[in-house]
């Protein structure tokens, strides 16, 4: 007689495990602790067989009928109900193995080791907050272009179009990892060019007029705060690296008896080895805060945790406490646009040379591109020609060449 629901719901446990038959190989197994599992008993080339179709109530008596149909029918069609369900759960493990939130990691693992702690931290952000939300748990080979710029729109939504597109970038690197890796088909990415709103160019705020030096220098000068960051503020001007570069200084890079910085590659953007010839008001400055932090690891080590740099925000929130706006006169990044200007035009620096000191990759009548050493010699006398010149504005003395560069 068919199972009915009053008859489960009524059902009592026993010593032993019981079962309350249905039809056609369908049955209630009841445990003695009074859990209710539906089985289906069928037999397979000749082999009988037991395919377990969940628990009651949470799959109720039309469920489990439902299931029990759908077993038979795979049977009459020559498919084993239990391999059907191995090949399926199979599957939804390969499903997430293969998600975009799995390969995303293991590239980002991968490429990191390549990337200063900077880069890894701010790709990480965007994976985590702008794409793994809305397609992290998805299979990789399911997202097509219409999914990611639906993702895309969200982040363009708020205002961010630069994030939506440093999104798009990051997006189609997985994808491209994916493809490689054997795991996705195509990246979807590609075919989105030109669907997101145009970024905006935006350069940092800096002073280039050299009349507006010598004001920044004695505002630098007067700073009232932390010892550590004054330091910090008067080397941003003299050496002009990236603020990155600089905040994650570490005493171990830094000789003062041969007067020169040596960053290794895994910190510069370019991912080259790079030397920054020190001036003697660099090594003087650098020797001044020794005492202070050369016991530890960083140069400009953090207020709250020694062990780490100083954060990223640290010279522009300097800046602003000066009263500079560091969204139109001045930040950080703002001192190498300031340097590069009036190197070449105030004091008639070779643009090379300049070039080669900022890190940028300038290709050479023989088609060589930047190389550590490649006009040390010049870059060393600019860099005591620069120090001087700042020495020179400081003080309010007329801001005039003090003399033709003879660095060419």
């Amino acid at each position: 007689m068919p199972l009915t629901d009053t008859a489960i719901r009524k059902a009592q446990p026993g010593e032993k495990a019981r079962k309350l038959a249905d039809e056609r190989g369908l049955y209630l197994l009841i445990q003695p602790t009074g859990g209710k599992l539906w089985r289906l008993d069928y037999r397979f080339d000749g082999k009988r067989k037991t395919l377990a179709l969940g628990a009651y109530p949470d799959v109720t008596l039309a469920a489990a009928r439902r299931a029990r149909d759908q077993a038979r029918e795979q049977i009459a069609s020559g498919d084993d109900p239990s391999a059907v369900r191995k090949i399926e759960k199979l599957n939804r493990v390969c499903e997430v193995a293969n998600s975009f939130e799995v390969i995303a990691r293991e590239w980002h693992k991968m490429k990191s080791t390549a990337w200063t702690e900077s880069t890894r931290l701010k790709t990480l952000a965007v994976l985590q907050n702008d794409l793994f939300p809305w397609l992290g748990s998805r299979p990789i080979v399911e997202i097509n272009a219409p999914d990611l710029l639906v993702t895309l729109r969200r982040i363009e939504a708020r205002g961010a179009v630069d994030s939506a597109h440093r999104a798009k970038q990051i997006a189609g690197q997985v994808f491209r990892y994916g493809v490689a890796t054997g795991r996705a088909e195509r990246n979807p990415a590609a075919d989105l060019l030109g669907a997101l709103a145009p970024v905006a160019k935006v350069h940092f705020a800096a002073i280039t007029e050299p009349g507006g030096v010598g004001p920044l220098l004695r505002a630098i000068d007067g700073y009232k705060g932390s010892f550590i960051v004054r330091c910090a503020l008067r080397l941003a001007p003299m050496l002009f690296v990236r603020p990155g570069e600089l905040r994650q200084a570490e005493w171990c890079e830094i000789d003062l008896d041969q007067a020169e910085w040596r960053i290794p590659a895994e910190k510069m953007k370019k991912r080259r080895d790079f030397i920054v010839p020190l001036a003697t008001q660099a090594v003087a400055i650098l020797a001044e805060l020794q005492p202070f932090t050369g016991h530890g690891r960083y140069v400009f080590q953090g207020v709250h945790d020694h062990g780490r740099p100083m954060s990223d925000n640290t010279v522009n929130n300097a800046l602003r406490r000066l009263g500079y706006d560091t969204r139109t006169e001045i930040t950080g990044h703002g001192f190498r646009a300031m340097a590069r200007t009036i190197l070449h035009e105030s004091l008639g620096v070779d643009a090379a040379v300049i070039e080669h000191q900022l890190a940028h990759r300038v290709p050479d009548t023989l088609g060589g591109a930047y190389n550590r050493t490649k006009f040390l010699p010049q870059r060393k006398a600019m860099m005591q020609q620069w120090a001087d010149w700042l020495d020179q504005v400081r003080k309010g003395a007329d801001v005039i060449p003090m003399q033709r560069s003879q660095v060419r």
